[in-house]
């Protein structure tokens, strides 16, 4: 296939079809967090696959394999896609990672259009899914298929994992990629996005963070009482806002827990310099989000050190007594906080929410009042800088796009740790989203012309990878 000369864009046809495929999957509402239409999303992902040339499976588990039983449905399956290189039966395997699962549409009044139209205004396809992860997967696809098209073949062994609960952080992929450990062996892993910046830039990442998600509640009095009494009985409100304050300091930033920082190794200095030389518009950052300044001052070197490598506390929801309108004087009965605990790699979940726990009761915070539930975690992965194939997906990317931008961690989280634990495969992040799409949010959307480089992009790196 070396000798196949590839056009160097797609055409109108091909472009209208990838279109007309990511429409069909956006308005199948797939919401893992409510198990909504994921089966059916399940299906449909398998049809656009075979219509590709894709030899596709639905996977399942065995109920007693499964973390979770839902009483609403069963676990979702798992596509499972390959196509095996006639021309090099016996070479290296390219494994694509994604989901097909997407986040609740809420507030659905804040959505310009129907969260699941896949409608198309310019160059914009909007919709749930459209960037986070639906509108990465169909590239990844149709650069499959688009091979296929021109040559009749790929030039190396490519196999796909899908997976419907990614937005609910995974439960159920490590038990599927031990069952069917044989189906996914593979030499690397493209993960299932990456972003492009304002400069049409590739962001390629080499890990993920990983994240503790926590629920903590505050009991007080039998009921929600009159506030007059406030004088004689302990609020839980107040009881938590302490509580939270012994946990994170503002001042400079740190997790106040006992032990926290105990696994956390230092970066090397080609990780630091990389950091360092990473490009960074501080003043577009600023616009984006709407905020006037970084947390502590900080300069934009701490900011890109801080998203890539360092542990965070974050308050995700905070609930107690009345929020209408007007007033309603009474002192609630409880308080709740849902935390999440960004991690990095050598941090164990479990291990740091046992930290938390022994920490909250050494000041006092009894299981008698106060409960502290373990919600969901998953640990932190970095692929190493020297992998052999870092240099591979940077050239590919840079025969596409206006260069790249290599990020030793994205500040995000996944189940990369899944893959090198039970596979021993590294992963590699790279994608076709732009920064502002408002994936989790209203109005998500994708850009066409970044899906048709995306494709482009994924072509070049399946012909690099053969090479290798």
């Amino acid at each position: 296939m070396d000798n196949v000369l590839l056009p160097a864009s797609l055409t109108d046809d091909q472009i209208n079809n990838l279109i007309s495929d990511l429409q069909i999957l956006i308005r199948q509402p797939s919401i893992s967090a409510i198990s909504q239409g994921l089966e059916e999303c399940s299906i449909l992902l398998s049809n656009i696959m075979k219509k590709a040339g894709i030899r596709t499976d639905l996977l399942f588990l065995d109920l007693e394999e499964q973390v979770e039983i839902r009483t609403f449905g069963r676990i979702p399956p798992v596509v499972y896609g390959e196509v095996l290189s006639k021309s090099n039966p016996s070479g290296k395997t390219l494994l694509f990672y994604n989901h097909y699962d997407v986040q609740p549409v809420d507030p659905v009044e804040k959505w310009n259009e129907d969260p699941f139209s896949g409608k198309v205004i310019g160059n914009h396809i909007y919709g749930r899914g459209s960037s986070d992860d639906k509108g990465e997967l169909i590239t990844r696809i149709k650069a499959v298929e688009y091979l296929l098209q021109e040559t009749g073949d790929v030039p190396c062994n490519i196999k796909f994992l899908i997976e419907g609960e990614e937005e609910i952080g995974s439960p159920n992929l490590i038990k599927y990629v031990q069952r069917y450990k044989e189906k996914f062996k593979s030499d690397l892993v493209i993960w299932e996005s990456g972003y492009i910046d304002k400069d049409d830039r590739a962001i390629i990442s080499l890990g993920q963070k990983g994240i503790l998600n926590v629920e903590i509640k505050v009991h007080g009095p039998c009921r929600d009482i009159h506030s007059s009494l406030a004088v004689a009985i302990e609020s839980p409100a107040w009881r938590l806002v302490h509580l939270l304050s012994l946990l994170y300091s503002p001042n400079d930033g740190k997790i106040l827990i006992n032990g926290w920082y105990d696994e956390v190794t230092s970066l090397s200095e080609k990780e630091l310099q990389l950091i360092a030389n990473e490009p960074f518009n501080e003043e577009a950052f600023k616009k984006e989000y709407g905020i006037s300044g970084f947390i502590k001052g900080q300069s934009s070197y701490e900011i890109k050190k801080a998203l890539a490598t360092e542990p965070s506390c974050n308050i995700s929801g905070l609930v107690t007594g009345y929020t209408n309108k007007g007033v309603k004087t009474i002192l609630p009965s409880t308080a709740t906080v849902k935390l999440d605990f960004r991690l990095v790699p050598n941090m164990d979940p479990k291990i740091q929410f046992n930290k938390l726990v022994k920490y909250l009761r050494s000041k006092g915070y009894s299981e008698k009042d106060v409960t502290i539930n373990y919600l969901s975690g998953e640990p932190a992965f970095r692929t190493p800088l020297n992998n052999e194939y870092v240099k591979l997906i940077v050239d590919s990317a840079s025969k596409i796009f206006n260069g790249v931008v290599l990020n030793v961690s994205s500040s995000g989280t996944g189940p990369m740790y899944v893959f090198k634990d039970i596979l021993n495969v590294d992963s590699i992040c790279i994608g076709s989203t732009i920064l502002p799409n408002k994936m989790h949010s209203p109005n998500e959307y994708t850009n066409l012309d970044l899906l048709e480089k995306g494709t482009m992009c994924f072509i070049e790196i399946i012909k690099n990878f053969s090479r290798s």
